[in-house]
């Protein structure tokens, strides 16, 4: 297929590049300049020069390919307007039965012990707007459109969990490292590589209005991977944990998403599309030492 990618040189989308091009689809990416388009083309895609919330360019390029995914924001409160722009733009372009894979995420769903694609949404303040344009994306009639929500992203020493192992270190009762909240919430987790391979068997088998958690069923305690980050910095697994409140004050609203108690295994996925997760977990990646300082 021919896919317009949004988000191709971020941390999601780079990776989501590589798996489209190792499966032959043919790919046109949007990038901010011409230092990325240099990047992209390098790896094999076509560069298009332009903003997400260009309508005019957006809706031309969705008109010309076979598929479009966006793993692309902007990391600002702009995220949800731009969004919703660019998902007004893509359905103004694309041709009937032509494909939307819209990248959202487990945070929409709230706390949970067992969370499926037809959890209650719950959303924290960070992703509220999420809610609405999820669900008016997906019921978009004109197009085949699909929704990929992941977990904590890591892998590649990039992404969150960047948190815990820079994280600052207390002298109280010996040094220990700090961890984010008092460490007894889960992170549902996925690998980037794992999680880009969901996108592309997404493209080529999932059905229209669908879901699908990007999950690899790992879902360790804060508590066990500050525990691994705290090996690292030599302070021999020492944690300390911070109450909710200084959490809250000291990361504002991501700091309330990161609190969420959230266990979720990505059974559909591997059910319906036949997707295997196989990277290691991130308690594993921290020990392994993939987010030491460079």
């Amino acid at each position: 297929m021919h896919v317009f990618l949004t988000g191709s040189t971020g941390y999601i989308g780079s990776a989501v590049l590589t798996a489209l091009l190792e499966a032959g689809h043919t790919v046109t990416a949007l990038v901010r300049n011409e230092d990325a388009a240099a990047s992209v083309g390098r790896r094999g895609a076509t560069a298009l020069i332009g903003d997400m919330r260009s309508h005019d360019i957006v809706g031309r390029a969705a008109s010309r390919v076979d598929a479009v995914i966006a793993t692309a924001l902007p990391g600002d409160a702009t995220a949800g307007q731009a969004d919703a722009d660019f998902v007004d733009a893509v359905l103004d372009g694309l041709s009937p039965g032509r494909t939307l894979i819209r990248t959202g995420g487990v945070w929409v769903h709230g706390s949970g012990a067992q969370i499926t694609e037809s959890s209650v949404i719950d959303p924290p303040d960070l992703v509220s707007w999420r809610a609405d344009l999820d669900e008016r994306a997906l019921k978009a009639r004109s197009v085949r459109s699909l929704l990929v929500e992941p977990g904590v992203v890591y892998g590649r020493g990039g992404g969150i969990p960047h948190l815990l192992a820079s994280a600052a270190q207390t002298e109280e009762d010996g040094p220990a490292l700090v961890l984010v909240g008092d460490g007894t919430q889960h992170w549902t987790t996925v690998h980037v590589d794992d999680l880009a391979g969901l996108y592309v068997l997404a493209l080529t088998h999932g059905d229209a209005g669908s879901r699908f958690l990007g999950v690899s069923g790992e879902n360790p305690t804060v508590r066990e991977l500050g525990v691994a980050a705290s090996h690292r910095r030599g302070l021999q697994g020492r944690v300390a944990p911070e109450a909710p409140a200084d959490t809250v004050a000291r990361l504002g609203a991501f700091g309330e998403a990161l609190l969420l108690d959230q266990q979720a295994s990505g059974e559909l996925a591997r059910r319906t599309l036949g997707w295997t997760p196989v990277q290691r977990s991130l308690v594993e990646e921290l020990a392994a030492g993939g987010y030491d300082p460079r």
